[in-house]
């Protein structure tokens, strides 16, 4: 990766431009009215008491670590995963790379990785299924998913209807959470100059309002197959010229806390989506400091106080991404969940072992630390309990 020689100290720490104060003013919109404030699903609000607290209860600090993370592996590589999801007693896997083996042949293979994971809790099973340029599964069964532009061409009903077909062929492959809809609206200044999006069809067009009504049908759509959706990439990657997985310092000057463009993701969470991916650019109007997934500004501040947000906050991949190689794969996920993140998306397997660690010696150093990982392991435990097994 391009990122890998960077130095630690060349690239920790940015001066901001801006910092959030967080308020109580509604939720971003682009019309004169404010967009609803979303409606937390009830599948994600973890009761006194519930089984999600009784299950984290039961666990390790080391347990409570590995819940946490989630790897990744090609079709092929699943049944290889099986030893390092059960030793490591991580919360999930993601399919990753191109498969046209059908619902079958990846049914096959989700088993052998979920029977070997040891824990009465169901696995996390993830892909990317957007559509269009971003289609991890394909073959009998799955069929061809047009990309998130020609999808907003169809009414939300239609465009709902459709999901549900797809959700149900993920579904029936095993799949249980799908790393969709894109909720990014690329600026008209950046629609032609947008690589990570809009140079890939990935975006439901332009416009805020329309594009929040094509994410919120695919959300529905999704849910209603027993697949959870994740908006990404919180707070949007519409503006930006550089890719996050090829570049480092990739830097948002658009977008603020009040902007239109936020519109999609609260859309998505009050339609129910189970996850909100955020990204690993820096947003210089409200953290200019840092990544936006190692910022408790952007998740605590903004999406959990502000648009009160309470599922599972993921990150986009730290194992790749050239945007974070500044740091070692430890600090990745306990600046992860220090600011205030759930579930750390790492797609090189080689990196769990060391992210776990740094996890369970974080905690045992720092109380305030190891409450946090706990909150962490209950928005993720609830998540798993949530979810068909």
């Amino acid at each position: 990766m391009t990122g890998a020689a960077l130095l630690l100290a060349g690239c920790a720490a940015r001066p901001a431009a801006s910092t959030y104060t967080p308020s109580i003013t509604p939720a971003p919109s682009a019309s004169p009215s404010p967009a609803p404030s979303p409606t937390p699903s009830p599948t994600s609000t973890v009761a006194p008491s519930s089984p999600t607290d009784a299950a984290v209860a039961r666990m390790t600090v080391a347990q409570q670590a590995g819940t946490v993370l989630m790897t990744a592996g090609t079709v092929d590589e699943l049944p290889g995963l099986a030893s390092l999801v059960h030793d490591d007693g991580l919360g999930g896997v993601m399919i990753r790379g191109r498969s046209s083996v059908g619902v079958d042949g990846v049914a096959a293979a989700v088993r052998k990785v979920t029977g070997a994971s040891g824990s009465s809790l169901p696995l996390l099973v993830a892909t990317d299924e957007e559509g269009g340029e971003v289609q991890v599964l394909r073959g009998p069964g799955f069929g061809d998913i047009p990309s998130a532009v020609d999808q907003a061409r169809s009414s939300p009903a239609a465009l709902q209807l459709a999901t549900k077909r797809w959700g149900a062929a993920l579904a029936a492959a095993g799949v249980n959470l799908d790393l969709a809809p894109v909720a990014d609206t690329p600026c008209p200044a950046d629609l032609h100059d947008n690589p990570p999006v809009a140079d890939l069809d990935r975006n439901y067009g332009d416009d805020p309002a329309a594009a929040a009504r094509s994410v919120s049908a695919v959300v529905r759509g999704l849910a209603a197959t027993g697949v959870g959706a994740t908006v990404k990439h919180f707070p949007g990657l519409g503006c930006v010229t550089k890719n996050t997985d090829t570049d480092a310092d990739v830097v948002d000057s658009s977008i603020t806390v009040d902007s239109a463009r936020l519109q999609p993701f609260t859309a998505g969470m009050a339609a129910g989506a189970r996850a909100v991916m955020v990204s690993s650019a820096i947003y210089d109007h409200i953290d200019g400091s840092q990544p936006a997934l190692f910022s408790s500004t952007v998740i605590g501040a903004l999406l959990r106080d502000r648009f009160g947000f309470t599922g599972v906050v993921m990150s986009d991949d730290v194992g790749g991404a050239a945007a974070v190689q500044a740091w070692t794969p430890g600090q990745r996920a306990v600046k992860f969940v220090e600011a205030g993140g759930d579930l750390l998306l790492d797609i090189v397997p080689d990196h769990i072992p060391a992210e776990r660690a740094a996890l369970v010696a974080a905690a045992q150093a720092d109380p305030s630390f190891a409450a946090k990982l706990r909150a962490a392991a209950v928005h993720v435990v609830a998540a798993r309990l949530a979810m068909h097994s």
